[in-house]
């Protein structure tokens, strides 16, 4: 555990103490190493699931994946923002470079808190990276207002959750996950448990985010900058899916009856924005809407509380982590040639940059959940245990598969089949920077095809 968070820590000193021509190559070869380091930590070795830093940070099977994610995004969004910062003072490049890296040291000491107070801190700690480099960083003038209404909506959603943690606390005498598993379960029936069942869960529902209480999240998407982008849909949407899984646990007795409108919600979320996603011009917002709508299953899957929904849950969160990205880093180099996110002026681009277009069409190809790729797997396991809990689920889970896989294709044929439109006349070509960021992203993807159960949580 140490050996992880102590160099990601003092990464920040190295960022200001090199002078600045090493700056990009010696951040990203020290945040590759660490990266590579923290994949030792998939493979666990302990008899309890547990294995212990302190009593205040460990790690298990279910937040393994997670911290090995969070670690392998830093080198890459490193990687995708050298080119759009080279114009800024080297002040502002390492300033930057520090937010990403402040992220990665509150992510890890997020998944692997054992004391869920230590959670919520590290998870509120996390809105202040992200959102100075939205409100910094972003393209366009709506960023300030993307800003607020990402504060807002997770604020407003998790300030019940902190009341929620104190009145648990109160009442079994711990907040320690390793002990309230084994806590005497509360007799939960008055109308303030079902208020207290709401605060648990409402503020992990919006940051995921639950149809409904998404509005946030295209807005955040389509302002931030390129890592913005990535690190909110790689890790920080999977924040919201952990603290669910981990809050579950404490809701038992009623999850049954209070769950069925969150499921309504995230089953009807993933056709409705499905469809908005057929409808948008814009290229970062389609996958934006499309992470939405990955979510909805996510959240659907945990709310049933079954190990194959739970497994499929956490599956599905770190498959969608790594495709998610990958399209924001395709959209990115897009933009950074045309200057332009609206698909019908930057089409027919396979005439230009064919390399950039087998990227583009396994990145496609993953997102709508292509066998035998993880993405499907986690689709599948959790669209089997809905149906087995109701099978009237399987007309809005098809419908939602069926969407998905016409908004992917269409994003794909929009932006690379076609004419040429006649005002590109010339484009940068594709550097090795962009592909090695791409391989960097499907590599681990297709290789987990052939070990998926270094992703599949408790049921391994």
């Amino acid at each position: 555990m140490l050996k992880i968070l102590l160099p990601t820590i003092m990464l920040v000193p190295t960022i200001w103490a090199i002078p600045a021509k090493h700056l990009w190559s010696t951040a990203l070869s020290y945040s590759l190493i660490i990266s590579l380091t923290s994949l030792v930590w998939l493979k666990s070795s302990a008899e309890s699931g547990w294995s212990f830093l302190s009593p205040y940070m460990a790690t298990d099977p279910l937040s393994t994946p997670l911290l090995a994610l969070t670690c392998w995004l830093l080198p890459l969004m490193i990687l995708a923002s050298q080119n759009h910062t080279t114009s800024e003072p080297f002040s502002r490049q390492r300033t930057y470079i520090t937010l990403l890296t402040s992220l990665q040291i509150f992510l890890i000491m997020a998944f692997s808190a054992t004391e869920v107070i230590m959670f919520y801190i590290m998870f509120e700690a996390t809105l202040i990276p992200t959102l100075v480099i939205i409100t910094r960083w972003g393209n366009q003038t709506e960023r300030l207002n993307a800003g607020t209404y990402f504060l807002f909506y997770t604020l407003a959603g998790s300030l019940p959750l902190l009341v929620a943690l104190l009145l648990l606390q109160n009442s079994t005498g711990t907040l320690s996950l390793l002990t309230l598993q084994y806590a005497p379960s509360l007799q939960l029936s008055s109308f303030a448990d079902k208020l207290w069942w709401a605060g648990c869960l409402l503020a992990f529902l919006v940051k995921m985010p639950l149809y409904g209480a998404h509005l946030w999240l295209p807005k955040a998407h389509v302002e931030a900058p390129i890592a913005g982008s990535m690190v909110l849909a790689a890790v920080l949407l999977k924040l919201g899916g952990y603290g669910m899984m981990r809050m579950m646990i404490m809701l038992e007795p009623l999850t049954k009856e209070l769950s069925y409108p969150f499921i309504i919600f995230a089953l009807w979320g993933v056709i409705m924005t499905g469809s908005i996603c057929l409808r948008q011009t814009d290229l970062k917002s389609l996958i934006a809407y499309s992470s939405v709508s990955h979510m909805g299953l996510v959240a659907a899957g945990i709310l049933i509380q079954t190990p194959w929904g739970f497994t499929g849950a956490l599956i599905l969160m770190i498959a969608h982590g790594l495709t998610s990205s990958a399209l924001f880093c395709l959209a990115n180099t897009n933009y950074e040639r045309t200057h332009s996110r609206t698909m019908v002026l930057a089409r027919g681009l396979q005439m230009v940059l064919p390399l950039m277009t087998a990227w583009w069409f396994i990145a496609s190809l993953a997102n709508l959940a292509l066998p035998p790729l993880p993405n499907l797997m986690g689709e599948l396991m959790i669209i089997t245990s809905l149906f087995h809990w109701s099978w009237w689920t399987i007309a809005l889970t098809g419908a939602g598969t069926l969407i998905t896989a016409s908004y992917s294709l269409y994003m794909f044929l929009m932006t690379q089949r076609g004419p040429l439109p006649a005002h590109i006349i010339s484009l940068d070509p594709t550097h090795s920077r962009e592909h090695l960021l791409l391989a960097l992203h499907l590599l681990p993807l297709i290789l987990l095809i052939s070990k998926p159960e270094l992703i599949w949580g408790w049921t391994a």
